[in-house]
């Protein structure tokens, strides 16, 4: 007897519809799983042999086979074991009055028949919405998840023998309403970083345009401390941007399954990442650190001690906000709208300019070759964190967190009310007084690239913006120039 079931099987970031064909038929005993399964797949028979023993059913003394179709797409991972023994019940005549037809089914087994939880389930229902299907049957570690998707029924079970009785009850929902606020925004306050006002600064114009960032200062000087606070200067994600982090994090395995991911990420890869860890690939094309940073903010401290490799790979997903990978003959996508926020010491020793340091010019020089001139060129603030005083750390704190969200909320408010009046325009056309007189005397000087000096014009609207000015005066373009090229080569190897 031949039955099939539903599922499906994660490619990158997208749902590739699968259909499990189990036939048994009369013949030696055997258990033969074909379709292109990885290892975990063809694990998948001792996992479903025990599971359907403790589960109080039997295993067919026939020959039985198992097909993964379409055969010519790769399939990997144990959340086929769940749709292998229901459509093995369902073939053998164990599960009477199971509705196969238009449902989905997803999840691994225990050696007990406990269905376990794996990753994609908000992804699988989004699957099965495209697909035409009505109902998902799932983990139950993985409902509020899947709930996430209308129109498609979610049926949450815990074991085997529960999934059976599930796919018997055609009209049944187990979606629990979701009408809670979303939590407030938690996390570290920027108030606890005493001193460095350029900095903080910079930070601000940084999350009111979206704009990279580099802070370059000796060890200690709270760069880290900056760096994590930014997430929370951000304005609160949409529904639709909340989404598709949720979405990303449930494929890698991030999420807890407990509904939309609420605040923006945050990565910090070590850096000994490789190039594959941090934009993606390897041999199943996973994504990259740059991609679970999407719609947040990634974070590289100790920039130059990155495998120069890796740091090259950033350059065409730092400007197209995507990563396109190209493995095996297939090509994946991964967003990667990012934040890149860097860190750097001065020197190898990081106390530059100090009577502590001991470096020579040949260090130096090393420590400079280890950035490239085209990957500081797309970091559009290049700011110096230097040693904050003793005044400045045991001074009143400054602004916190919530005081300049609001500040940075009205900039980006105000950009949008700017360009719904005034709709698509040429950047120039804002430059107001001597500012595109200043633009040119910075450019021709030579100390600007035709990219850093469209990056000073975004710098310089960012910063009218922030001042509520429609136009881009003379002063709010010194402020961007000085934030681009604050860092200069006294300053250390690192430099704009």
């Amino acid at each position: 007897m031949l039955a099939r079931v539903h599922t499906f099987s994660i490619d990158g970031l997208e749902p590739r519809p699968v259909v499990v064909e189990v036939d048994v038929r009369p013949g030696l005993p055997s258990f033969t799983i074909v379709g292109l399964g990885d290892l975990a797949v063809r694990e998948s028979r001792e996992r479903v042999r025990a599971a359907l023993g403790n589960q109080g059913f039997e295993l067919p003394q026939r020959r039985i086979t198992v097909n993964l179709a379409p055969a010519s797409l790769p399939k990997g991972g144990p959340g086929f074991d769940l749709a292998i023994a229901v459509g093995l019940l369902a073939a053998s005549g164990q599960a009477p009055g199971v509705d196969l037809g238009a449902v989905a089914v997803v999840g691994e087994l225990s050696l007990g028949g406990i269905v376990r939880p794996g990753r994609g389930a908000l992804v699988v229902a989004e699957g099965a919405r495209a697909s035409g299907l009505r109902a998902i049957v799932l983990p139950r570690e993985q409902l509020d998840e899947a709930g996430l998707v209308p129109d498609v029924a979610v049926r949450a079970v815990g074991t085997l023998r529960e999934a059976v009785g599930a796919l018997a009850q055609p009209g049944r929902d187990d979606r629990r309403p979701t009408d809670a606020p979303p939590p407030a925004p938690s996390g570290p306050d920027l108030a606890d970083v005493r001193g460095q006002a350029l900095a903080r600064r910079g930070l601000e114009v940084a999350a009111a345009g979206g704009h990279s960032l580099l802070l370059v200062g000796p060890p200690g000087t709270g760069k880290t401390m900056l760096a994590r606070r930014l997430p929370g200067l951000l304005p609160p994600m949409r529904a639709s941007e909340a989404l598709e982090v949720t979405r990303i994090h449930s494929v890698c395995g991030l999420h807890d399954g407990a509904g939309l991911v609420a605040e923006r990420p945050f990565r910090a890869p070590h850096h000994g990442t490789s190039a594959a860890g941090l934009v993606g690939g390897g041999s199943v094309g996973r994504p990259g650190e740059i991609t679970l940073a999407h719609r947040g903010v990634l974070f590289l401290d100790e920039l130059p001690e990155f495998r120069r490799d890796a740091l090259e790979a950033l350059r065409q997903p730092l400007e197209d906000a995507r990563v396109v990978l190209v493995r095996q003959g297939r090509t994946r996508t991964f967003p990667s709208r990012t934040l890149l926020v860097a860190a750097a010491n001065p020197c190898p020793c990081g106390h530059h300019g100090t009577n502590r340091c001991r470096c020579g010019p040949q260090d130096l020089d090393r420590y400079r070759r280890k950035l490239s001139g085209p990957l500081l060129d797309r970091i559009d603030l290049h700011v110096s964190c230097p040693r904050p005083s003793a005044e400045e750390i045991s001074g009143a704190p400054a602004a916190g967190t919530a005081e300049v969200r609001e500040r940075v909320q009205a900039a980006r408010e105000h950009g949008a009310d700017r360009r719904r009046s005034t709709g698509p325009r040429r950047l120039e056309s804002d430059l107001a007084g001597d500012a595109a007189a200043r633009l040119e005397r910075a450019y021709l000087g030579g100390s600007l690239s035709a990219r850093g000096r469209a990056r000073v014009l975004r710098l310089a609207r960012t910063i009218a913006d922030l001042g509520a000015s429609a136009a881009i005066t003379g002063d709010h373009l010194d402020e961007a120039l000085f934030l681009r090229m604050h860092v200069r080569s006294d300053d250390g190897a690192v430099a704009a």
